[in-house]
């Protein structure tokens, strides 16, 4: 007859050891999966030169005088005047603007406002160290 006052004993022995010899599996196979994502890198091309892109520097000094080259402009006038002024350059030309450090923030940023709106997007201000 079964006896329901004795505690029956759990052996969990072969669990212990399934466990084991799975994680031992799993040690060995683990370093050796690799994964591979296919992309598609883009083709350089070795036809093509580097050319020296010339550039235009535009300087605004402190008494608010802006100068590109050998022109000279005012900074009222000079949204207008650079527009005329660039209407046969290239677009993809970088733009250097070079400012006094004692001007106010809004005429740099008027500057270069004026030169964005003109259709140039390599424009960059430049400071001296």
């Amino acid at each position: 007859m079964y006896d329901y006052n004795q505690k029956p004993e759990l052996n969990i022995t072969p669990l212990v050891d399934i466990m084991l010899v799975l994680l031992a599996i799993l040690m060995v196979t683990a370093p050796v999966i690799e994964f591979e994502e296919p992309i598609n890198l883009p083709k350089g091309s070795k036809s093509k030169q580097i050319q020296d892109a010339k550039k235009m520097s535009i300087v605004v000094n402190k008494d608010r005088s802006i100068s590109i080259g050998k022109n000279k402009y005012t900074i009222e006038n000079f949204a207008d005047s650079f527009v005329l002024f660039s209407k046969d350059k290239d677009r993809k030309t970088p733009i250097h603007i070079r400012a006094d450090k004692s001007l106010l923030y809004n005429d740099i940023v008027f500057v270069l406002k004026s030169v964005k709106e003109a259709g140039f997007f390599k424009v960059s201000l430049i400071t001296d160290g």
